[in-house]
């Protein structure tokens, strides 16, 4: 069992004082948590997209080894349970960017897909252009956590994640980020599955 430092758990305790999210479903209340608690931002609790069943499916995924794929290297190293994979700085994703007019996130994305097959989890922090890539491949996620952040195109690509129909966490607006995106697949790999977050002492 992961051990929780005691500045996070007080971090938790502070967080459960300020916003009520017992509405939520387990899943959806632990990562609502756990990017709020990354982020400072209460808003999330307003603005997450989040749907029980695709958590659930998504956390069965995890627990049979699926693959994850990360857009940038800073959210595949805010991952800390799970080896990831992310291509963009692979020289693979340079050529190929180059040669496609793409970005390496999104080019990076192309790549991801033909190594990991159906049922991967795929995590974007900071590039929205991978999300739109992804949406266009015929990857059969198991759960995409679409957060990109930014003022060009960022929520644009979450609005298009939400409407395709695809197992997804995103949320409204140009707020993301790298650290959001890796804790929202972080509250998955920490679940205890008793109904708490992992931010709970015991």
């Amino acid at each position: 069992m992961r051990r929780v430092h005691p500045i996070e758990i007080e971090s938790m305790r502070i967080l459960r004082g300020l916003v009520d999210l017992s509405r939520l479903g387990p899943l959806s209340r632990a990562v609502t948590e756990r990017v709020i608690h990354a982020s400072a931002d209460l808003e999330y609790a307003e603005t997450l997209v989040l749907d029980e069943a695709a958590l659930e499916a998504g956390l069965e995924a995890l627990h049979r080894g699926a693959s994850v794929v990360t857009d940038v290297g800073m959210v595949a190293t805010g991952i800390t349970a799970r080896e990831t994979l992310c291509c963009v700085s692979d020289p693979r994703a340079k050529e190929l960017s180059e040669r496609l007019g793409i970005t390496r996130s999104a080019a990076g994305f192309r790549l991801a897909a033909q190594e990991v097959g159906p049922g991967a989890l795929w995590v974007v922090g900071n590039a929205p252009t991978a999300l739109f890539e992804l949406l266009e491949l015929d990857a059969t996620p198991a759960l995409v956590v679409g957060l990109p952040v930014g003022f060009v195109g960022a929520a644009e690509s979450k609005e298009a994640l939400v409407e395709s129909g695809l197992p997804s966490v995103a949320n409204y607006g140009p707020k993301g980020g790298s650290a959001v995106a890796a804790a929202a697949l972080n509250a998955l790999l920490y679940f205890e599955g008793d109904g708490e977050s992992a931010g709970r002492e015991g």
